[in-house]
């Protein structure tokens, strides 16, 4: 009797694990993962929900890139920030935007904020801590805002304000210094501003911009950059040297002889 290979069943596949498990009993390191950094946050105000994220992406101890969106779209009324490992952070929350899509077209309305909390906690959970992703959860439905914090193992929060990231224990001392409920949007928008400036300027892991996103019932606003937390300063002095101020004490020319072997001529494609 032939045996039949299983099929995948999609999604997500963690064999390297097994094999990380089998090497270090071997005696072999196993490989470590890098060190992310991310400040993120939101809060719920009187007429909606703002979230907030800082713009900066590393490897390990290196900067990527300077200018990155950690404010992902989910629906119209549901906007997700993310920390942790970019691309799961990108991938999870497309995955669970295109499922809120089908079902909206589904029932003929826009999807609760309840829904994708449930979504991206179950995709989550079934990965058991695998998909470094961290969400910040928010938007506006029927039922009014709504807030969620989501861990990468599937547990969830709903709270009037949460933050995430390596930033997080900064941006929440100032939230709990000064938040209030029923607060107004400019105030909702100049508190989280100010948390993640607080988590730009006590984590090496975040920086450069702030973006918010403002949702609530009738609009949403995403503003990037909201703000520019570390402007690059002016150059003081001038780093080019005139020619001749390092004295040529000695020069040697090395004639290589060089043996044509072969000759290939490949055309040139014309660009059009």
């Amino acid at each position: 009797m032939a045996a039949c290979a299983e099929l995948p069943t999609g999604g997500f596949i963690f064999e390297n694990c097994q094999r990380n498990k089998f090497l270090e009993g071997q005696g072999y390191t196993v490989p470590k993962a890098y060190k992310t950094g991310t400040t993120i946050c939101g809060l719920v105000f009187k007429d909606g929900v703002v979230l907030g994220a800082d713009t900066r992406a590393t490897e390990d101890t290196v900067v990527a890139d300077k200018n990155c969106a950690k404010i992902h779209y989910i629906s119209s009324n549901i906007y997700c920030c993310g920390a942790g490992t970019a691309a799961d952070t990108e991938m999870t929350t497309q995955m669970i935007s295109s499922e809120l899509e089908l079902h909206r077209l589904n029932t003929g309305r826009l999807p609760r904020v309840c829904t994708a909390n449930r979504l991206l906690k179950q995709l989550l959970f079934r990965y058991h801590g695998y998909i470094g992703a961290a969400l910040v959860l928010g938007g506006v439905d029927v039922t009014g805002p709504h807030l969620y914090s989501i861990w990468p193992h599937g547990s969830t929060d709903k709270l009037p304000f949460v933050t995430m990231g390596s930033g997080s224990l900064a941006a929440m001392a100032v939230f709990e210094d000064r938040f209030k409920p029923d607060l107004s949007r400019d105030e909702a928008m100049k508190l989280v501003r100010d948390a993640i400036a607080a988590g730009i300027f006590n984590d090496l892991g975040s920086g450069s911009n702030i973006d918010l996103c403002v949702i609530t019932k009738d609009k949403v606003d995403y503003i990037r950059p909201y703000d520019e937390a570390n402007k690059k300063g002016v150059r003081q002095g001038k780093y080019r040297y005139n020619r001749g101020t390092s004295a040529v004490l000695s020069t040697e020319v090395k004639k290589i002889d060089l043996e044509l072997v072969d000759t290939v001529v490949r055309p040139v494609p014309m660009e059009t």
